[in-house]
């Protein structure tokens, strides 16, 4: 097959791309830089600009894979590209949805409305410019020959977050010995897909002509089971100390993701159908996930090599955790 990957340098774009090649495709990757995957051709473009994709737009395309994010990105690559290719695989995001209450929810679940601007203005925006995606895409290839995924949380190796990789990583350097601070939410799921599955998926539907609509999710674990198998892969032992939710917020403990958070803790119950979509959909074509010590497992050992793998933009620092661990202990007896 002959697939355009609209980037090739981002984490997804470029697993994408690594797995397009090693199945033996013609793969492109148009993309500001050239730092690409062996075996794949580079095109530079700069998607901002209206012709980004004029010399790829003379050529016939079995599909195109794109990640963007920019509503103005996809409706200009809709636009010249629709002529050209077979079929259009948008990856969009869980975040389309206008409710993450609701557990079990299907792809049919009421979606925000679309971002009609052009460039979103910071990531209040992200679900809504992925509609304004979903939808150009809907437009100018129609539903026959487009492919929207919804991935939930990507981990694994190369997380540029930090958020899927903190926990091993935390529980394999504990910042007081024998203990790792954790949020108190045994009712809290999570859910990971691995960044090798989700690619493999996205490359098999374009081999297989598959289209529609689907969710893609890891498999729901509760929390405490998640730091249970992010210890195992860290091969520690370490335990986790628990603090009240509230007791963390008030002390500036951030949840989800960023500095000064507790990586996947989300203190609203509002939040949690987010983590427990129905995937049933893309299961029965074709989605299948390892085993989630493995995704954790290989994703603490590709930190451990990065220079900056004390801080990966996620988490707490060693200092603010040994802070709110003594804090949580009280005054010594």
């Amino acid at each position: 097959m002959r697939i355009l990957v609209l980037g090739g340098t981002g984490w997804l774009s470029h697993e994408i791309a690594v797995t397009a090649v090693a199945r033996q495709h013609a793969v492109t990757c148009v993309a500001r830089r050239a730092d690409i995957p062996d075996g794949a051709r580079s095109v530079s473009a700069d998607r901002d600009r209206d012709d980004a994709l004029a010399s790829v737009a003379t050529e016939h395309w079995d599909a195109v894979i794109d990640v963007a994010r920019q509503p103005g990105h996809v409706r200009r690559a809709v636009r010249d590209l629709a002529p050209v290719v077979d079929r259009y695989l948008f990856v969009s995001t869980a975040s389309v949805y206008a409710d993450h209450a609701i557990p079990g929810a299907d792809e049919s679940a009421e979606r925000l409305s679309p971002l009609a601007a052009e460039v979103m203005n910071g990531l209040e925006d992200y679900g809504a410019a992925k509609v304004a995606g979903e939808d150009a895409v809907l437009a100018g290839f129609g539903t026959e020959r487009t492919l929207i995924v919804r991935p939930g949380l990507i981990g694994g190796p190369g997380d540029p977050t930090g958020r899927t990789d903190y926990w091993p990583w935390r529980f394999a350097h504990p910042a007081v010995q024998g203990a790792v601070l954790v949020p108190e939410a045994p009712e809290l799921p999570t859910s990971v897909i691995d960044v090798r599955d989700l690619a493999a998926w996205l490359v098999s539907c374009a081999e297989r002509s598959v289209v529609g609509v689907f969710n893609a999710q890891g498999p729901a674990v509760p929390f405490p089971e998640h730091l249970d198998v992010a210890r195992q892969a860290a091969v520690s032992d370490a335990r986790p100390v628990s603090a009240p939710g509230g007791w963390l917020l008030e002390r500036g403990v951030n949840e989800w993701a960023g500095p000064r958070s507790l990586p996947l803790w989300l203190a609203d119950p509002s939040w949690y159908g987010m983590n427990t979509r129905s995937t049933d959909r893309a299961r029965a074509a074709g989605l299948t996930t390892r085993p989630l010590i493995d995704t954790l497992r290989d994703a603490l050992a590709w930190r451990e090599l990065q220079p900056d793998s004390i801080n990966r933009g996620a988490g707490l620092t060693d200092a603010e955790e040994r802070e709110l661990l003594a804090a949580l202990a009280g005054p010594a007896a």
